[in-house]
């Protein structure tokens, strides 16, 4: 028998991987590899240092198949490559284990669920975004108000820290960073 190797992703910085990581340990894996990516990005060092480590009866174990894959031809590709390997996939959310014919069977019934539920998903916010335009509203981040960003450049330059110029004039404090870098003002803190 082989070893289970963990695979754990979040999608941002501000998220940990923590708690992925402590389900994968106490499921038996030897190793956990991470992400910190967007589903969206093919690009994840952390899983193409799995699969290199990886041997052919290994398996590769995730908390859910939403950190493995965003789509459901995504999965199905991944777990072909796995299959194509002797790799097996473990998937402790839903109870899914492919070294079996059955566990086989029940991952692509709930990858196709998970599929069509995330159609579902995209389909409601389609018509929330197109009735919110009927209503004259105008759907996503609001331009940005450069009166404001103005006013907060000249705090700045009068000595006030951008984190309270901010706060003064309800922006975020990314937008005066990125403001100072573009106008090339140097001032921290």
């Amino acid at each position: 028998m082989g070893a289970i190797l963990g695979y754990a992703r979040v999608s941002t910085g501000d998220q940990d991987v923590a708690g992925q990581t402590i389900r994968l340990e106490q499921a038996g894996a030897i190793r956990v590899f991470t992400d910190i990516k967007s589903g969206k990005s093919m690009d994840r060092p952390g899983l193409a240092e799995l699969l290199n480590y990886a041997r052919a009866g290994d398996t590769l174990a995730v908390v859910r198949l939403d950190r493995l894959g965003r789509s459901l031809a995504e999965l199905l590709e991944t777990v072909k490559m796995l299959r194509e390997r002797s790799i097996d996939l473990l998937s402790l959310e839903e109870k899914i284990d492919t070294s079996s014919a059955a566990g086989e069977l029940i991952f692509h019934m709930f990858g196709a669920i998970a599929h069509f539920e995330r159609r579902l998903i995209s389909e409601r916010t389609k018509d929330g975004v197109a009735a919110a335009r009927v209503q004259g509203k105008r759907p996503g981040r609001q331009p940005l108000d450069m009166k404001k960003v103005e006013a907060a450049m000249k705090l700045v330059c009068a000595g006030t820290s951008p984190v309270e110029a901010a706060r003064q004039l309800s922006l975020g404090r990314s937008t005066i960073y990125r403001e100072m870098r573009r106008l090339g003002v140097n001032r921290t803190a």
